[in-house]
């Protein structure tokens, strides 16, 4: 679930964004008094997503504006569905038009992205990861629709846990002195996660006790042979233009998770209309 507190504040920043001194159009043209239906209606097949969140967007307007929803969140839906209905003040709904679209067609193409993901590896003992390449602002609602489309999530921040990369490496000076700085550091609560590139790499990180190798940018042959040599002394992460891949050959290396940045950041938002009957 989403904390409802963040996401008002979202919406109260979007608006304010989108609207400045007010909806100019629709004041001049709408009368106050008018009252429309309305359908939602998908323009192609996904996964849906944010129908919670669009009703937040009317009601954070206007709490009358009624939005019945005909499908939830990881229901697939088909060109021509009709999504959900609204009724309520035509001026309300003409406001909150634009951001509850801009915000359903982008979690719906994200769940739909991270749903042919996970059908890609489906078969394997390996999970689909999203990463903190979200839009600013919107990160718990993209992480959401990660796991509408059935994948998870990494972390949410940086605090969340340590994931030593090649510039702590080089401004620690070294894989052990990294990981040995972040043991004393953190309480042993958080796992240590370090980005190694060679199989030298995952030896180093092997003989530092790191719990997580993220095998970044590595061959499907290499990362075999990684696996190999870390035997499930610790957990394995592939990373590094994922969507490139063929993700069925990198889940049949063995590793544990495949991480991909571009279910978040390059992704094709779900057309979705909003047509006045």
């Amino acid at each position: 679930m989403i904390d409802r507190k963040l996401l008002t504040s979202i919406i109260k920043r979007a608006l304010a964004e989108d609207l400045n001194t007010g909806d100019i159009t629709t004041m001049s043209t709408v009368p106050k008094d008018k009252r429309i239906n309305g359908k939602f209606i998908a323009k192609a097949e996904g996964i849906l997503c944010g129908m919670d969140i669009a009703g937040a967007v009317f009601a954070y307007i206007d709490s009358d504006v009624k939005l019945e929803c005909n499908f939830e969140d990881g229901n697939k839906v088909a060109k021509g569905d009709i999504i959900a209905t609204i009724e309520g003040r035509a001026i309300s709904v003409l406001t909150g038009e634009r951001l509850a679209l801009n915000l359903m067609q982008r979690l719906c193409g994200i769940a739909t992205k991270t749903s042919e993901a996970v059908k890609k590896v489906a078969g394997f003992n390996v999970k689909i990861l999203d990463t903190r390449k979200t839009t600013p602002g919107l990160r718990i609602l993209e992480k959401y629709a990660v796991r509408t489309g059935g994948g998870y999530n990494h972390r949410f921040t940086l605090s969340d846990g340590v994931l030593i990369k090649d510039n702590h490496i080089k401004a620690a000076g070294g894989i052990k002195e990294a990981i040995s700085a972040a043991r004393e550091y953190v309480p042993h609560t958080l796992k240590i996660e370090v980005e190694v590139e060679t199989l030298g790499q995952v030896k180093q990180a092997l003989d530092a006790g790191a719990d997580i190798i993220m095998l970044d940018n590595m061959s499907n042959e290499l990362m075999t042979q990684a696996v190999a040599l870390i035997d499930k002394k610790a957990l394995i992460e592939a990373s590094g233009n994922m969507d490139e891949k063929d993700l069925c050959k990198v889940a049949a290396t063995g590793v544990d998770f495949i991480s991909i940045g571009a279910l978040t950041n390059s992704l094709n938002p779900l057309d979705i209309s909003l047509k006045f009957v």
